[in-house]
């Protein structure tokens, strides 16, 4: 059974290789893997409240990141096949400046047609404008899922050992972790200030980050050309088809065994209390009267601070004691922030109590996305890396992307007996409780991997 402990290093090891280039570039690119998630998400369901719409339309708009959770469709195409055009740049760099690309001008377009009622004239033709919103969002969801799969390839390929798989996956974590703050918290406070399109405009042009990562810091990977170097015959091929869409699933299930199961289901299973509860975090802050001002600067400083302390801690856990035992302690803290927003509910938006609560959240998801991520990259096989990773983190995502399309229905059907607070409060401890599968599935994997270990 693979995914066990990293080799140790010492603290000197972990300094030095934090100077490297490519440590720099994966930040970078982790920032732009991060900042549309929200923004066709979370975020954008905030706008959506402030502008009338109804908390049934907020969850179910929410499934356009289902585009991430499905990535592994045509995740066998980004492994197998050049951009054109940009595939002078390398077959990982040229994916991600393409994807990057179409992300802004997705980001873009909302930013033009807003969340709004009536109807869109589109030449003779009158849409619904929050159909046409939600097409542009699945847009760049679309390109966005495209991106994460190159980007977790390149994180994956650009790596020499385990122990520098662990110093860039946290890295990665730092950027993607600061670019939903950013998108989750400063988005807030610069909304208040000029208003909710010409922020998404900002946001369009800071995928400008992204990019320019890739085209100056990256380095294109030798690991990105095993397949030809390994002789496959061209995609386009049967032979090749069933190299590119069989040959990672197969591999993955005879490298781990009777194991595969197992890790599959403690991935699906693992975040879903926060994707349960994310449509619904946003329009409770509106709800219950707390200021996305307010908001927006909690998020900023004390929920970074608390962030990258999780982030920390999880990477050096990760390094310490191996992915496995920090999986098992991410299944214990993540559920724990969704049990706080009950806390918030009951203590009716009590500043303190929220601010209390977000340091929870932050420390809790940082840790549990880290460990996570850490665990997944290190389940993946090189010449199927794209693929398989797109593979797992499609499984960590599928059942909690369906279900929080129902989110705003849970809510509504919950304040139709408890009141408002009762709902929300009612809700994100069901949500909190969704957690427990996880972790008595990562309990399990963590007994089976010290008895192999014992073996």
């Amino acid at each position: 059974m693979s995914g066990g402990g990293a080799n140790k290093v010492g603290t000197g090891d972990v300094l030095r290789a934090l100077r490297q280039p490519k440590v720099l570039a994966m930040l970078l690119l982790g920032f732009s893997s991060g900042l549309p998630l929200y923004l066709v998400g979370n975020t954008m369901g905030y706008w959506m409240r402030e502008n009338g719409s109804e908390l049934s339309a907020i969850g179910f708009l929410s499934w356009v990141g289902l585009a991430y959770t499905l990535k592994f469709l045509w995740a066998p195409i980004i492994d197998k096949t050049d951009v054109p055009l940009l595939g002078r740049l390398g077959h990982r760099r040229g994916w991600m400046v393409l994807s990057q690309l179409v992300v802004g001008l997705g980001l873009a377009g909302m930013a033009v047609v807003q969340p709004q009622g009536g109807q869109f004239q589109l030449a003779s033709f009158a849409i619904e404008h929050l159909l046409v919103f939600g097409a542009l969002a699945l847009m760049a969801a679309f390109a966005s899922a495209t991106q994460d799969i190159v980007i977790d390839a390149w994180r994956i390929e650009i790596a020499d050992n385990t122990e520098e798989l662990g110093l860039l996956t946290s890295g990665t974590q730092i950027g993607y972790r600061s670019a939903l703050l950013v998108t989750d918290a400063l988005i807030l406070i610069l909304a208040t200030y000029i208003g909710w399109a010409p922020s998404y405009w900002v946001m369009a042009l800071l995928m400008g980050v992204g990019i320019l990562a890739a085209l100056l810091l990256a380095r294109e990977p030798a690991a990105s050309q095993a397949p030809e170097v390994a002789g496959h015959v061209p995609l386009w091929t049967l032979s090749g088809l069933w190299d590119a869409v069989i040959g990672p699933f197969f591999t993955f299930f005879r490298t781990h065994g009777k194991w595969a199961l197992l890790m599959l289901a403690a991935i699906s299973l693992y975040r879903l209390p926060d994707f349960v509860m994310g449509p619904m975090n946003n329009p409770f802050y509106a709800d219950i009267g707390i200021s996305k001002e307010f908001v927006g600067e909690v998020r900023a400083s004390v929920g970074l601070v608390a962030s990258v302390l999780g982030i920390a801690a999880a990477g050096i856990s990760a390094v310490r004691f191996g992915f496995v035992p920090t999986l098992l302690a991410g299944a214990i803290l993540g559920p724990g922030s969704n049990a706080a927003f009950t806390w918030v509910a009951y203590a009716n938006g009590d500043p303190t109590v929220f601010i209390a609560a977000m340091s929870i959240d932050g420390f809790a998801t940082g840790f549990a996305g880290t460990a996570l991520v850490a665990y997944m990259s290190s389940l993946t096989s090189v010449g199927y890396t794209a693929t398989q990773y797109a593979l797992l983190s499609s499984f960590y995502a599928l059942l909690g992307k369906v279900l929080k399309g129902f989110s705003g229905v849970a809510v509504e059907t919950l304040q139709a007996s408890h009141g408002q607070i009762g709902g929300y409060a009612l809700f994100f401890l069901g949500t909190a409780l969704a957690g427990v599968p996880a972790l008595l599935l990562c309990l399990w994997l963590s007994r089976q991997m010290q008895a192999q270990a014992a073996t």
